[in-house]
């Protein structure tokens, strides 16, 4: 047994190290005066957000770029709030600063409301260049900006941007913050040794051209989510060279963690669903290998309590695992400004092992629930 859990600790630590050496190889992208010329059409869908489109009206509204280079269509999926109130509310108040921006009504065709959003956005879109994010987000001044410069110095078909949780309370949002952070930094390492296999929907751009050659969600509208990353991976079938993250603090999209421990296992378990669907090898290679070296821990814990595995072996081989997770999410602290976030890093690793197994677990076996529907795999 000793030999079996050395074996998956030295996989594990090559897949990190892999991942941090990746990290620094996507170098940080700096804003530069140069005149904007790109045109973004912004989509978000929206179900029941009340409480947090006050927020992401008024960032949007503070958006350096020029008016007439973007529109926003915010997608209305049934909701059962005052949603379309606050918006209708928000436009009137500021209908003399030539605001253009629209709501308009889901078209729902497959059992992927959020799909369907995006084309129904989409089918609409003036502009090339498609940018998506969620309405609970906060988007930075310089978002557009960023994306512009970023489109500009090279040739790009998709570009993945970062997202940031905002400043929560309590342990709860410490654990899912670090937990978050672990996900970024393994997404831009990814993205540093050419093998990409996560990206975000609350900041994600493409050209609408582009998303209409790979006949958008054509494929995989069977699942509810996933509109970020199985859009992705037909991309990097298409074109490969084409498809960069944009590691930038000024095009970083703010989000809300889960504000409670229901809300934050039904979010990880929507997540965890669409790892069986994915198309990509590497992805399911990592995605298995951090489960089994999770779920190892989570036996060797068990069985030095029992009495069964010699603690000290198990010592090393736990502290090997933490060392290397802590340098890729040190990293990532790094990018977002949340170092004050490490002083909580030991304690998390102890219950990640067995967050990250049950989450694994029931996401193979139960439904999910989000924005009140219950969805399948």
């Amino acid at each position: 047994m000793l030999i079996t859990f050395v074996i998956i600790t030295i996989l594990y630590l090559f897949l990190i190290g892999y991942f941090v050496l990746g990290f620094d190889k996507v170098k940080d992208f700096r804003l530069q005066d140069i005149a904007p010329k790109t045109t973004f059409t912004v989509v978000i869908p929206f179900r029941n957000e009340a409480e947090n489109l006050p927020e992401l009206l008024q960032s949007l509204l503070n958006l350096n770029y020029p008016q007439y280079l973007f529109e926003v269509i915010l997608v209305n999926d049934d909701s059962e709030d005052d949603s379309i109130e606050i918006i209708k509310n928000h436009l009137v108040i500021n209908e003399t600063k030539n605001y253009n921006l629209k709501i308009i009504n889901n078209q729902r065709h497959t059992n992927s409301p959020k799909k369907d959003a995006i084309q129904a956005a989409i089918n609409q879109a003036k502009h090339q260049w498609i940018i998506t994010t969620d309405a609970d987000c906060i988007v930075p001044v310089y978002w557009l900006d960023s994306f512009d410069n970023f489109i500009q110095s090279q040739s790009l078909k998709m570009i993945a941007g970062p997202v940031s949780y905002s400043q929560g309370n309590g342990l709860l949002n410490t654990f899912e913050a670090l937990d978050f952070l672990s996900l970024i930094g393994a997404t831009i390492g990814a993205f540093g040794i050419n093998k990409p296999f996560l990206c975000n929907g609350a900041n994600l751009a493409y050209q609408k051209q582009f998303f209409q050659q790979l006949n958008g969600f054509e494929g995989n509208t069977n699942i509810a989510s996933g509109d970020d990353i199985f859009l992705m991976e037909k991309a990097l079938k298409k074109d490969s060279n084409s498809i960069k993250y944009l590691k930038s603090k000024q095009a970083t999209v703010i989000t809300k963690p889960q504000n409670n421990l229901k809300n934050l296992i039904s979010q990880r378990v929507r997540w965890a669903s669409k790892t069986s669907n994915y198309n990509n090898t590497f992805a399911k290679i990592v995605g298995l290998l951090v489960l089994i070296t999770n779920a190892s821990l989570v036996i060797g814990i068990v069985l030095v309590t029992l009495g069964l595995f010699a603690l000290k072996p198990f010592a090393y081989l736990f502290f090997i695992k933490v060392a290397i997770d802590f340098i890729l999410i040190y990293k990532a602290c790094q990018l977002f400004n949340k170092e004050e976030l490490l002083k909580h890093y030991l304690w998390s690793c102890f219950i990640y092992p067995f967050f990250s197994v049950y989450i694994a677990f029931i996401s193979m076996f139960t439904t999910y629930k989000w924005k009140n529907r219950t969805f399948k795999k």
